[in-house]
């Protein structure tokens, strides 16, 4: 919808035109997309719910499995959801506030997913991605949207709305090249570092069969991150002029696959976590 008075046309909804423009492979997109994110809820719930219930796992990693786990549901209800609704309702229309709502609540989940180092990180992550958050989305309001009013993508992501827009981009860019690259580049670099330490020890045990599982867990971990961050990197390290189609589907690696493979990669492989999950089933049961 677009308001127009004496001097300029302002835009008061986006249309999100989705991952494609033909029927037949939206129902396909649909159902894969509902399956993928009623997996992760329901994976990322049970994780959370196992560590706690079960008092031997409240230590440190597995609060930081628990709030990752919190993270990829957030990060998955924050963009799906409205897509799905969408395609229930025959609408791609979204208000303005509510796209910038949804920018502000997706900078905030996606810096903070992604396995943290210490307590003290999490609580400061809460901080900064919030300010974080908060400063990319009033850049964003900052910005004059004329006449087109149509988003090549299935969620509010920042970046496409920046090429609609009529006004001088290069502020918000600058801010996305210095603050983001400096937001994901740190988490990154700690995980290499700390991995790069962890592998060096590996090598070190004296047991060839204890160096391969070790190798193969951090292996799993090591390509998720990079799947994660590489993605993320790859689409917003780079001018918002140059953002293309596939960089929409670049973005369904960091919304749906990594909080879907998460709880299978840090958790659901953990023999702890699969024994409280086992006697919370067994506790279940035995209640009914």
């Amino acid at each position: 919808m677009l308001l127009e008075n004496e001097e300029t046309t302002r835009v008061t909804e986006f249309l999100l035109l989705g991952l494609s423009g033909q029927s037949e492979q939206e129902e396909v997109l649909f159902g894969l997309f509902l399956c993928m994110y009623l997996v992760t809820i329901i994976g990322n719930f049970l994780i959370v719910l196992a560590i706690g219930c079960d008092t031997h796992l409240h230590t440190a990693m597995y609060f930081f499995l628990a709030n990752l786990s919190c993270v990829d549901i957030c990060v998955s209800s924050v963009t799906i959801p409205k897509m799905l609704v969408n395609h229930i309702l025959g609408s791609k229309s979204i208000s303005y506030v509510g796209y910038m709502t949804q920018i502000y609540f997706f900078i905030t989940f996606i810096n903070m997913d992604g396995p943290k180092l210490c307590v003290l990180l999490v609580a400061a992550s809460l901080v900064i991605t919030n300010l974080h958050a908060l400063l990319h989305t009033l850049l964003m309001m900052q910005l004059t949207f004329c006449s087109n009013n149509t988003v090549h993508h299935f969620f509010c992501d920042p970046y496409p709305i920046r090429r609609l827009s009529c006004s001088n981009t290069i502020i918000s860019d600058l801010m996305v090249f210095t603050v983001g690259g400096l937001i994901f580049m740190t988490p990154f670099t700690c995980i290499i570092v700390s991995y790069a330490y962890i592998f060096s020890n590996v090598l070190t045990l004296p047991s060839t069969h204890g160096i391969r599982k070790a190798l193969s867990t951090c292996g799993s971990h090591l390509t998720v991150v990079s799947l994660f961050y590489g993605a993320i990197l790859g689409v917003y390290m780079r001018p918002s002029s140059s953002y293309s189609v596939q960089d929409v589907v670049a973005t369904v690696i960091f919304t749906a696959v990594t909080p879907l493979v998460n709880p299978f990669i840090y958790s659901l492989r953990n023999c702890d976590v699969k024994r409280a999950l086992r006697k919370l089933v067994s506790d279940s049961t035995v209640e009914k």
